[in-house]
This record gives C-alpha cells, structure tokens and sequence, in this order.
C-alpha cells in the first residue's frame, strides 16, 4: 500500500461545557500514517486542561477508518442525553 497518495480524515475537536454543573469535556480524533501505510486513528478524551486517556486503532483503508470515526461521532452525538450538555465542533488547525 503506498500511503504517500492516501487522504486522511480532518482532525476533529469536540467540547462539552457547562459552567453551572462544573462539565468541562473534550474529544478529539485524529489520524495518521504509520510506517507501515496503515491508517492510525487516535482518540483522546477527559476533562478540558487535563492529560486525559488515549486509544489508539489502525486501519488498512479509508473506509474502515471513517467507519469507526462516524460511529465514534455518534456516540458523542448523545452527550445530551447522557451528560446534560452536547458537545459542540471546535474549529481546529491542520
């Protein structure tokens, strides 16, 4: 696989702010190329000015990595419900 040509997904940084209830949460996904071509998706999350967790998965093709990045959005996507505040897009720098 020659990853020189390989388009990757935009970085996305997501928050979940409330002031009232002392939420202050982000999410953020990224992805690269390994040396050996494969697609590696990371995923950090936690409290807004702290280290957090990471999680790390590779993919072999676009596809797959976009199907874990839109099931990874959706899970995000019910924040409300879950935790009372959605979480809102924060434009971010490539």
């Amino acid at each position: 696989m020659n990853g020189a040509n390989l388009s990757l997904p935009e970085p996305i940084e997501l928050v979940a702010i409330d002031p009232a209830r002392n939420i202050r949460r982000r999410y953020s996904i990224t992805a690269s190329l390994d040396l050996f071509g494969m697609i590696v998706v990371e995923t950090r999350w936690g409290r807004i000015g702290a280290h957090g967790q990471a999680q790390r998965h590779a993919f072999a093709d676009r596809a797959a990595a976009d199907r874990h990045i839109a099931a990874t959005l959706r899970r995000r996507g019910t924040a409300e419900t879950r935790i009372g505040v959605p979480y809102e897009l924060v434009p971010t720098e490539v």
